[in-house]
């Protein structure tokens, strides 16, 4: 009877060291933050297009189009001039946040000319940030149009 006992005991005791065996590793690694996608790198621009009018990168001056924006997770951020600077400098520091459940970027500057410092996020990837915002064209256009941004890393 002993030697029945030890036996179920020691089956037992196998039995619940093998428990923990069982259970899956959760190794899934947290899916990647707005916050994070945001910041990992400095962007640059890669396109605009403006509502019916398509793609309008060519009308965007050159001074703008090699500036390099930089975001960080505490909030600030700042643009730096490429080799083309404007004149004014549009080199600055911002402060920047995302609102509305972070479809909305607000940045403390704006970006571009005849643009706000709000944009609505239309994409965020590892490699592009698709921001849009309405603009209100120079004459002779004199009109307003969504203008969607295309920045890369």
């Amino acid at each position: 009877m002993k030697k029945k006992i030890l036996f179920l005991l020691a089956c037992l005791f196998l039995i619940i060291l093998s428990i923990p065996a069982c259970q899956k590793d959760d190794n899934t690694p947290a899916p990647i933050t707005k916050t994070q996608l945001l910041t990992q790198s400095s962007w640059t621009f890669e396109k605009a297009t403006a509502g019916a009018f398509g793609d309008v990168s060519a009308q965007i001056p050159a001074c703008y189009k090699d500036n390099v924006f930089t975001f960080v997770s505490n909030g600030t951020g700042n643009v730096n001039e490429g080799a083309n600077v404007c004149v004014p400098s549009t080199a600055r520091a911002f402060t920047w946040a995302f609102q509305n459940n972070e479809t909305t970027l607000n940045i403390s500057t704006t970006l571009f000319p005849g643009g706000s410092s709000t944009f609505t996020i239309v994409s965020l990837t590892e490699t592009n940030l698709v921001i849009s915002q309405p603009v209100t064209l120079p004459p002779p256009i004199s009109s307003t149009v969504t203008v969607e941004t295309t920045l890369k890393h």
